[in-house]
């Protein structure tokens, strides 16, 4: 069902929320291209707004929020966060230094320096080339100790001009937002009545390659959600739902009174299965995401 049909059915009418296609991350999982459409199932008005998975920030960034908490567990992310808050020229400088010093090697010979420099000690810096560099935005860790192993992309990374441009944007954008490295139940329970949280997790079906060195409990963040359904807080997660075309619903045990409404938002073909099987067009493989929402 489109989102269209959802809006016609439901009575739903959206947000006048305007697409933003400028990435500054590639992440496996990115809502970039729809994130747009997620936020048109947002309530009209609200109080604070949360996002305790932060990733690439697509949906934040989209946003735009006047006030806003983002978190996240991971701590080299979070400190590319709060740092292109405080500080963008540092950003900016981190990524025109690993690019410099990779055009002047073998691309995969100096993807896989900046490699060894994060695995030998994580930081924000590499991070962020890491991830505009590698396939596909594809960041597999390792879960015994965090140890990044994705290759190098086919692409060429955007230039330091490019990039400088993307991170003036997304500062403007993700200002009013106060980054935190914790867990999601800690920063959930802050929220107050009125307040929106939207929930982005690693998706149960496939994504423990990819968030292996974090764990991470469904049943525990349904937990939270109920609580914060009780005290007047709204709240919309992102979740499996189809793949293959259709052909796969995921069981992702969602309980039954928890969520008012279900949507689904389709999310194009999985940039996950494209990496597994070699940069295969994979018509077949077409995702779309449960949006569940509590109001």
């Amino acid at each position: 069902m489109s989102v269209m049909t959802q809006q016609f059915l439901f009575g739903h009418h959206p947000q006048p929320t305007a697409p933003f296609k400028k990435q500054l991350l590639k992440w496996v999982g990115n809502k970039q291209r729809f994130a747009h459409e997620i936020i048109s199932f947002f309530p009209i008005s609200y109080g604070t707004y949360f996002e305790p998975f932060i990733g690439s920030g697509a949906v934040l960034g989209t946003l735009a929020p006047q006030k806003a908490v983002a978190s996240d567990v991971f701590a080299p992310l979070i400190g590319l966060w709060q740092t292109l808050v405080k500080d963008p020229a540092t950003v900016k400088n981190w990524y025109r230094q690993r690019w410099e010093r990779v055009a002047g090697l073998d691309k995969v010979t100096g993807y896989e320096a900046i490699k060894a420099s994060y695995n030998g000690s994580p930081n924000p810096g590499d991070l962020l080339f890491l991830c505009r560099a590698c396939y596909g935005g594809v960041v597999r860790f390792r879960k015994a100790d965090g140890y990044i192993s994705t290759p190098c992309g086919v692409h060429s990374p955007v230039s330091p001009a490019s990039f400088d441009d993307r991170a003036d944007e997304w500062h403007k954008r993700v200002r009013k937002t106060q980054f935190i490295c914790e867990d999601f139940e800690s920063v959930m329970e802050r929220a107050a009545p009125g307040d929106m949280v939207y929930c982005d997790p690693p998706y149960v079906d496939s994504q423990t390659i990819l968030y292996g060195a974090q764990a991470f409990s469904l049943e525990r963040l349904f937990a939270v959600i109920l609580r914060c359904k009780q005290r007047g807080v709204r709240v919309a997660l992102s979740i499996d739902g189809t793949k293959q075309s259709g052909g796969k619903l995921c069981d992702a045990r969602i309980p039954t009174t928890l969520f008012n409404r279900e949507v689904f938002v389709n999310c194009g073909r999985s940039m996950l299965r494209r990496f597994q099987l070699s940069g295969k067009t994979l018509e077949g493989e077409v995702v779309h995401d449960r949006l569940l929402l509590t109001y």
